[in-house]
């Protein structure tokens, strides 16, 4: 039995235990809400729409270009006209903050039916559990902190192999430097700022990034240890990057890296479906690797998309509902998702076959080291931890600073916390 037809028999068993249970419909439907709207990422999510559709289903789609804030933000004039979606993208603190209102639908019955406590990695049980019930499906699970190297480039300036401390990274951007390389491809937005400083954090301290980044310490924001890592940044955008960072999109800070022009790029597992679309082998001609950690173990930044149901009162909607949160958390879909989108099953009981590289090999394997040595955390940067308006006064810090080439180092992590105290 092939994998479509895994999915239309097991489709066909939940629809008709709906239909012995009472409930009518003339056909499970869906409208989900979600950011996915170009590139990689649409044709991620089109792939759960095409089984959805294999599966009897009928399915809708909004798709809002840009940063989660405009999904946000059509949301809640859904939520305020009456008309919430189905099932939307969110994830993180958001999923709790929704879940407060009242609004989300209960998918306990289903999710005890399927064993999804006992499969799903349990890191992500209270995200997705926000008071103890399912109320969100995880799809998958990206890990942040990689760092991708051009082969050909790292040979031409003498490095060998992917840096494993910062120590390391700083001396073979030196040799790049000297090669007449740029050493750090990248580009100047809020998250790609944030995402490239919390793995310079937690690679200098992970004990540090869970006060500050998880638990929003203030004090862990203006600490010595804050400071170390603002000079930390400051040394890779005045020295290892380009000046022309500000501006530059994600597909540029890509292909200068992939196509030689610099050595390394700092990014989240995406990355692969990117190189994947331009003819690049992660893994071969690109390698991959754990971004530098000063600690010597198998560290894990995690950052998960998700699906949040909303109550509806039409049959057919809530029909559709048990059919894409099945859909979602079923071996096939998180297989098929996650080869296209380059990140691991959030099943932790799905092998990692034909279609996966060598790349989320090892991102499985040191998710699991990760779990069991106590060094996974979840991302900021990627809204896994402190509500939005923590981590946009974190974020817009962090810009700043890598922006305005004379604030110092301990200005930044004062004026970090200051920004986070400002909004509590």
């Amino acid at each position: 039995m092939n994998s479509k037809t895994k999915v239309a028999v097991a489709a066909t068993a939940l629809l008709t235990a709906a239909l012995l249970s009472g409930t009518a419909y003339a056909a499970p439907k869906v409208l989900m809400l979600h950011q996915w709207a170009s590139g990689s990422d649409a044709a991620s999510i089109a792939k759960l729409g095409e089984m959805f559709t294999a599966a009897g289903g009928e399915w809708q789609q909004t798709a809002i270009a840009g940063h989660t804030a405009n999904t946000l933000a059509k949301l809640r004039a859904d939520v305020v006209a009456g008309n919430a979606p189905a099932a939307v993208q969110l994830k993180g603190p958001e999923i709790a903050e929704w879940n407060a209102t009242g609004g989300t639908a209960n998918m306990d019955d289903l999710a005890a039916e399927e064993g999804w406590d006992k499969v799903v990695a349990s890191q992500l049980l209270p995200v997705m559990k926000p008071d103890g019930h399912w109320v969100a499906a995880p799809m998958n699970i990206h890990r942040i902190n990689w760092i991708w190297g051009n082969k050909a480039a790292m040979a031409t300036a003498g490095v060998t192999e992917l840096p494993k401390t910062w120590a390391e990274f700083n001396a073979d951007c030196d040799k790049a430097i000297a090669a007449g390389k740029i050493c750090l491809a990248h580009m100047s937005a809020d998250w790609t700022d944030a995402t490239t400083f919390e793995v310079v954090v937690y690679g200098q301290d992970k004990d540090l990034f869970q006060k500050a980044f998880v638990e929003g310490d203030v004090d862990a924001l203006r600490s010595d240890g804050m400071i170390k890592a603002f000079d930390q940044m400051r040394l890779m955008v005045s020295k290892y990057m380009d000046p022309a960072i500000a501006g530059r999109d994600y597909d540029t800070a890509s292909n200068m890296m992939a196509n030689g022009d610099a050595l390394f790029f700092i990014m989240g597992d995406w990355e692969i479906g990117v190189l994947k679309a331009v003819n690049h082998t992660p893994g071969d001609d690109i390698l991959c690797g754990q971004a530098p950690t000063d600690w010597g173990k198998p560290g894990f930044i995690l950052n998960s998309d998700s699906v949040v149901f909303f109550k509806q009162s039409d049959p057919d909607y809530q029909a559709g509902q048990k059919l894409l949160a099945h859909l979602i958390l079923s071996p096939e879909f998180q297989t098929v998702f996650n080869i296209s989108k380059g990140s691991i099953p959030a099943r932790l009981d799905v092998p990692l076959g034909e279609g996966f590289n060598a790349c989320q090999i090892q991102s499985q394997k040191d998710l699991q080291a990760s779990i069991e040595d106590g060094m996974l955390v979840r991302s900021m940067a990627h809204n896994m931890t402190v509500l939005q308006k923590y981590r946009g006064a974190m974020m817009d810090t962090i810009t700043e600073f890598v922006n305005t080439p004379d604030m110092s180092s301990a200005d930044a992590a004062n004026a970090m916390a200051d920004a986070v105290e400002a909004q509590m």
